[in-house]
């Protein structure tokens, strides 16, 4: 899933001569804390709530505001993984997108963002969950999806951590079975370490509950 079709069509942009007041009531509106300063197809930047909070005039347009402002931004053709990257990395709640020729072309929403991740790590899906561990060097994921696929069972999604000054890799595996007794035993006659599974249906519903508010949270 690239950047182009996670965009937002409705979060405004603000231009130069827009005011403090303009910014905040954008912001309230539609529950965000950054805001794109956007001259005809120019990105400027990001104009966070602290900006505003730290101008004792907010009627003055935000083009005399003294301001260093930061200019995070994903290409439309960069991929879910670097845009929740770089939300991450940066704490943003809206994410400029452009365009090869570094015109802006609209914003991703963290709370879209959340949406479609969850879509693509089959939170909606029923099934089981396996953490495993292994070394750096031993990791192949063509085997254990061998292993899972022996079991008649299919790997929905994957996603590896790993940690500071070690070189072990945690993997978590969403499975398409909630019966995964059988998979864990083939794992541990792999010799791989399973460090936690979970099969119960009431995992996943809890699962999918946490998912449910998270999603009723953002559109507070």
């Amino acid at each position: 899933m690239l950047a182009k079709n996670l965009i937002s069509e409705i979060l405004p942009t603000l231009k130069t001569s827009d005011t403090g007041l303009i910014a905040l009531k954008i912001m309230d509106e539609y529950k965000v804390s950054h805001v794109p300063i956007v001259n005809n197809e120019d990105f400027l930047g990001l104009l966070s709530e602290n900006d505003v909070d730290a101008v004792h005039d907010r009627d003055e347009p935000i083009g005399n505001y003294q301001l260093s402002l930061s200019r995070p931004f994903v290409d439309q053709y960069q991929h879910i993984y670097d845009v929740i990257e770089l939300a991450c990395n940066e704490k943003l709640t809206v994410i400029p997108v452009l365009s090869k020729s570094n015109l802006y072309i609209g914003t991703i929403l963290l709370k879209d963002l959340v949406y479609h991740f969850g879509n693509i790590t089959a939170v909606r899906n029923p099934g089981g969950i396996i953490v495993l561990e292994t070394n750096e060097n031993d990791y192949s994921l063509s085997e254990i999806s061998a292993i899972v696929e022996s079991n008649d069972a299919k790997v929905l999604s994957s996603y590896i951590t790993s940690h500071m000054d070690s070189t072990k890799l945690e993997v978590t595996l969403k499975i398409n079975k909630i019966n995964i007794y059988p998979i864990l035993q083939t794992f541990e006659r792999y010799n791989y370490i399973v460090l936690a599974s979970f099969s119960e249906s009431t995992f996943n519903d809890d699962l999918m509950d946490r998912y449910k508010s998270l999603m009723t949270w953002l559109n507070l």
